[in-house]
């Protein structure tokens, strides 16, 4: 009888520890699960916010070139401005 009783026993605790086993294992992979979709979602936001500093660095090259052609002008411009200056001085002088 004590070694009937020590069998059940021991099946017993054999059955509820691979029940506590299952059931944690269903809960690693729900959390799992739960942790890849927010690092996906992280990514997401990070891919968002690389396309937002894309579109703002071609906006930012644009005016750039904006502004430099308008310099370029500005230099012609004074440029002859000098040469007029200079000539209404050897009248002048």
């Amino acid at each position: 009888m004590t070694i009937e009783v020590g069998m059940l026993i021991a099946v017993l605790s054999l059955i509820i520890s691979y029940l506590a086993y299952s059931l944690n294992r269903t809960k690693a992979l729900k959390t799992d699960s739960q942790e890849s979709a927010e690092l996906k979602a992280e990514l997401g936001y990070i891919r968002k916010g690389v396309d937002d500093i894309r579109i703002d660095l071609k906006a930012n090259e644009k005016q750039m070139i904006a502004l430099g052609e308008r310099i370029t002008r500005v230099e012609e411009s004074s440029k002859q401005a000098h040469k007029r200056i200079d000539n209404l001085e050897k009248e002048l002088g």
